[in-house]
């Protein structure tokens, strides 16, 4: 079975970028901290879900690249000479999980649901730097983790897919995208990955 893509049903705002561009040190702080809380969430499903032995094994592997992610941004920052900030709660997540179904395995496939349309998020984001930035080097480690970020939420996907049944998984995917769009139209521009 080939595994749907995540089409996001709101595209970033063209006022978004030139934004992010301007700000693009705030941008990378907020990145840091998305990076390294992805990280945190892959461990969180290994926590709570540790007799699916095939998450554990992925999570366990995403953790492992969003942390090295996490590190590869946190050095871009020492060479700008940025510190790291204090933890702020990402409000497009926080909106994401309040709809989070609860109750037998509800709580797993909305999870790998909502974390795959983050990574979508990010994928999309990612690649607007990858293309825009004047700085090459930039450019290319922002296309390269927007490619990242597309296994990422095929994995997700995937994951959800080995789990449930499929006509669930995609009719949940298809509700829990009409609320991501509305989240997300909702929020104010920021120089940040959501």
């Amino acid at each position: 079975m080939s595994i749907p893509e995540i089409k996001l049903k709101a595209q970033t705002p063209s006022e978004w970028l030139p934004i992010a561009l301007r700000n693009f040190d705030s941008f990378l702080v907020n990145h840091a901290a998305c990076e390294r809380k992805a990280s945190t969430t892959g461990l969180q499903f290994v926590v709570r879900y540790p007799n699916r032995v095939e998450l554990v094994e992925s999570m366990i592997q995403l953790s492992r690249e969003e942390l090295m992610h996490f590190h590869q941004v946190w050095r871009i920052l020492q060479q700008r000479g940025i510190q790291l900030a204090s933890d702020e709660r990402d409000p497009y997540v926080n909106q994401l999980l309040q709809h989070e179904k609860h109750g037998q395995d509800y709580g797993l496939l909305d999870r790998l649901l909502i974390f795959g349309i983050v990574e979508a998020r990010g994928c999309e984001r990612f690649r607007l730097i990858g293309e825009n930035h004047p700085d090459p080097l930039i450019k290319d480690f922002y296309s390269s983790l927007a490619d990242a970020e597309v296994r990422h939420h095929e994995l997700f996907i995937q994951l959800a897919l080995k789990y449930f049944d499929e006509r669930n998984v995609l009719n949940r995917l298809e509700e829990l995208l009409d609320i991501e769009a509305r989240i997300f139209l909702a929020l104010p521009l920021r120089p940040s990955v959501h």
